[in-house]
């Protein structure tokens, strides 16, 4: 390229350059002065052009640049773009989401209703129902003393007179009893607990159920549906919660039913063992009872 500049440069000056008369028969005269001037003139030129393709060389390179920055800014705009047409589609609810998808859930029922008014007798079962409803420990105690028969208890003197055989088994019965009344006050103050907090639990629940179908994009937004994901575990271990208090009250009374069986059990292998270490004794005092009696009959004066 600079080669070429140089050459035109040099042909355009000889054009220009004055022209000198013949003095002799050639018709050309050689000035040295102009010569001199001509080469210096293309001296300088030639730096300028060089000066100019090295600007040229620098703006192609500057050129190249922002060729780069450009073509980097349009694939990152169009990645941007892709990521918001992507983001915006995610974000759409179906429009009939709810109606495919929404169904209605189990609810707790209400025991202390007005129908039961009219066979409530001395407030019995208003009190257990009441009890079954709102739970609370002292509304629970207060529901099983007055629906379920008393156990009284032994006088002293009665208990002292048995014996320690007859005294073990009337204990174990109270134990039984008391144990009973210890579950069953449990389970009433449990059930009830749960089924007054399950209306404020059934809001909740509907309330989630409507932002999940809502079609509002305030709703739909990434840390909406995390919030929603959230309060529906939160939901759920609350629920699980519950069950598990039910399964423990249930198995607390599956305890005392296996307690009252083991005790029975026991019971009837204790009659068996007395029996086999006493048999002989009583056969004894019963043969020699009878023997007695029949003697004294036989001797009486007026025996026959």
């Amino acid at each position: 390229m600079q080669r070429k500049l140089a050459s035109l440069f040099l042909v355009f000056a000889a054009l220009l350059a004055p022209k000198a008369h013949a003095q002799f028969g050639s018709g050309i005269v050689y000035d040295p002065t102009q010569s001199a001037h001509a080469i210096q003139q293309l001296s300088q030129g030639e730096q300028e052009l060089q000066k100019w393709a090295q600007e040229l060389q620098k703006w192609e390179q500057h050129l190249q640049k922002e060729e780069q920055i450009y073509t980097t800014a349009y694939q990152t705009m169009n990645q941007v773009i892709a990521a918001y047409n992507l983001a915006y589609q995610m974000s759409r609810m179906p429009q009939n989401l709810a109606a495919r998808y929404q169904s209605d859930f189990s609810r707790w029922t209400v025991f202390s209703n007005p129908s039961l008014a009219a066979s409530n007798t001395s407030g019995i079962t208003s009190a257990w129902l009441n009890a079954l409803d709102l739970g609370n420990p002292t509304r629970a105690a207060s529901a099983y003393s007055g629906a379920v028969i008393q156990v009284q208890s032994y006088p002293s003197s009665g208990l002292s007179a048995m014996d320690s055989t007859t005294q073990a088994v009337v204990q174990n019965q109270y134990a039984s009893s008391e144990i009973g009344q210890a579950n069953v006050t449990n389970l009433l103050s449990t059930l009830g607990t749960i089924r007054s907090d399950s209306q404020t639990f059934q809001q909740k629940l509907a309330n989630l159920e409507s932002d999940t179908y809502s079609t509002d994009p305030s709703q739909q937004t990434e840390v909406g549906v995390l919030a929603k994901i959230n309060t529906a575990t939160m939901l759920q271990i609350h629920s699980q919660q519950d069950a598990n208090q039910i399964l423990a009250a249930a198995a607390a009374q599956q305890a005392l039913d296996a307690k009252e069986k083991l005790d029975e059990r026991n019971r009837l292998i204790n009659q068996a063992i007395y029996f086999q270490q006493n048999f002989s004794n009583v056969m004894q005092q019963t043969t020699s009872g009878i023997s007695n009696a029949l003697q004294s009959i036989s001797l009486s004066p007026n025996g026959r």
